[in-house]
């Protein structure tokens, strides 16, 4: 009863401090820092008497005042498009993976696709003294994180690159993944393929247009700008432009599919027509081998994985020139990619 009548009034947000607990265990401040610690110099009993002072009041000791102190909060920031993308999903894990063995703890957040909310999110982490930064861009232009980099937050770019500034970014290969998927079409007969692809600002989507126009021009092929289409990515968007593309005399027999949540939408949109319709996928998608999806597939832990461990090189105090790193993509064929066009 004594122990109990000694303990603090509880209030959320008034956490328990080594001062209460030196109050509840009897013992001097210097003594609770050591037991806390693991530092030498305590005795058995005064110990024990401290740990059961820290069990019954909660105390949890405050590591980033204690990492301030060294110059390093031991806390990395990663700014994704989406957190409800399952591309981002095995990105953010891998990130949080590196992260981990290096001791740091990994604070994300969502853009929502939008600059300013990048813009506001990254600075917020900086001003929480992230350590470093992994930023999937939405904006263009990033020379508000000038200061922060010249203050010494390393910052790796992942999936696109940063704009107006040069910094170290991760990609996949976009014009080449595109290319090799038309191509694959193109080897199956077709010669009327769609393009439907996210907004024009955004670098993947501009790479995966170029590789789709690359691979027609290659095998000869005129590109009618009917066949192109690129814009939000929302159902009713992508639906109206596979309807545009699959009217008229001449509608498209093949179509590549710009990211994930374009396969998604396409998926359910050429379902049950008379005449099936070609289909390559750029990101792998849940149940795409069920389903017999054709897909370029990234490999989105392999892109976070890459941008952390460069990251935390960079706070090791590696000082090379900014890189540029591109990795493969993989074309995996499961059936709506070898569909021949009608005619054939």
């Amino acid at each position: 009863m004594a122990d109990t009548a000694r303990r603090p009034e509880h209030r959320y947000g008034n956490r328990p401090t080594m001062k209460d607990v030196a109050a509840l265990a009897g013992v001097g401040l210097k003594t609770v820092s050591r037991v806390v610690n693991g530092e030498p110099g305590v005795t058995p009993d005064t110990e024990r008497r401290v740990q059961e002072a820290i069990d019954t009041l909660g105390f949890r000791r405050n590591d980033s005042a204690r990492v301030l102190r060294k110059g390093r909060t031991a806390s990395v920031g990663l700014v994704l498009e989406d957190l409800a993308d399952p591309f981002y999903g095995p990105l953010s894990r891998a990130v949080e993976e590196v992260a981990r063995a290096h001791g740091a703890l990994l604070i994300n957040g969502s853009s929502a696709e939008d600059p300013e909310r990048e813009q506001e999110l990254a600075l917020a982490l900086c001003a929480r003294r992230v350590d470093g930064l992994i930023v999937i861009p939405a904006g263009s232009d990033h020379r508000y994180l000038e200061p922060e980099i010249k203050a010494g937050v390393a910052t790796v770019f992942v999936d696109r690159p940063a704009g107006r500034i040069d910094a170290d970014v991760v990609l996949s290969d976009s014009f080449g993944g595109a290319r090799a998927g038309v191509a694959h079409l193109i080897a199956h007969g077709h010669r009327r393929i769609g393009f439907v692809g996210d907004q024009p600002r955004i670098h993947t989507a501009t790479e995966r247009l170029r590789g789709y126009r690359a691979a027609m021009e290659e095998a000869g092929l005129v590109v009618d700008p009917a066949w192109e289409s690129l814009g939000p990515t929302a159902p009713d968007r992508v639906r109206e432009a596979l309807s545009g593309m699959l009217s008229g005399p001449e509608p498209v027999t093949a179509l590549l599919a710009g990211n994930n949540r374009v396969t998604v939408t396409a998926v359910r949109a050429l379902a049950g027509r008379a005449h099936p319709v070609a289909l390559v996928g750029f990101d792998d998608i849940e149940l795409a081998d069920l389903l017999g999806i054709t897909v370029i597939a990234q490999d989105a832990a392999a892109l976070g994985r890459t941008a952390a461990e460069r990251l935390f090189r960079r706070l090791d105090g590696f000082d090379d020139a900014p890189a540029r790193v591109v990795l493969e993509t993989r074309l995996i064929p499961r059936g709506s990619g070898e569909i021949p066009p009608p005619s054939a």
